[in-house]
């Protein structure tokens, strides 16, 4: 029997435009300890992606790195992963990403900042991105996980601003949905 769970656990207040950004300390692939409080004074564009071996994931990953010098120099772009920072090392490996990604290691950020799970959300953006799920198996971005829990977290995207403020935090509609890399860029040159 497969049971299917969309409870929350129980500080799962979803952000808002004008409020305080996520505080948060976290392990970052190059071994470094990533603190969310060193970022003020820099515009951010965080995201809370899924699982390290996700194909959807991996695909936007990638996607940003070839869009890259786009991104203004003074952004800072942080990739937070429900994995373990060992796993996510890996992983991460293939994309040599010139920014910030940090493993939350007990989805505690993940539950504090109001990430969703829906089975449903899950199963709609796999449907509508088959061409995308193609290109990430060609690419070997092969999920290796049949959790459940892992499948079905939601991404979200958050942009703060200089003094710390949330400008516009996405909760996407599903595992396919994110901000446009446009609004990411233009929001990274300060429009």
């Amino acid at each position: 029997m497969l049971y299917v769970s969309n409870s929350q656990g129980p500080n799962m207040t979803q952000i808002v435009t004008g409020d305080t950004a996520p505080q948060f300390t976290l392990p970052a692939i190059d071994g470094s300890t990533f603190n969310m409080a060193d970022m003020k004074g820099k515009r951010v564009i965080l995201t809370f992606f899924r699982f390290s071996t996700c194909p959807l994931c991996n695909m936007r990953i990638r996607r940003i790195v070839q869009r890259w010098n786009e991104f203004s120099k003074d952004a800072v772009m942080v990739a937070v992963f429900d994995a373990k920072v060992g796993e996510l090392q890996k992983r991460m490996k293939k994309h040599d990403a010139p920014f910030v990604v940090v493993a939350d290691e007990t989805y505690e950020q993940f539950n504090k900042n109001g990430v969703k799970k829906s089975f449903f959300k899950f199963m709609w953006g796999a449907l509508r991105s088959p061409l995308t799920l193609l290109q990430a198996t060609l690419r070997g971005y092969v999920p290796l996980t049949l959790s459940i829990s892992k499948l079905s977290t939601i991404p979200v995207d958050i942009l703060i601003d200089e003094e710390g403020k949330v400008v516009e935090a996405h909760y996407c509609k599903d595992t396919a949905d994110h901000l446009s890399l446009d609004r990411m860029i233009a929001f990274s040159n300060g429009a």
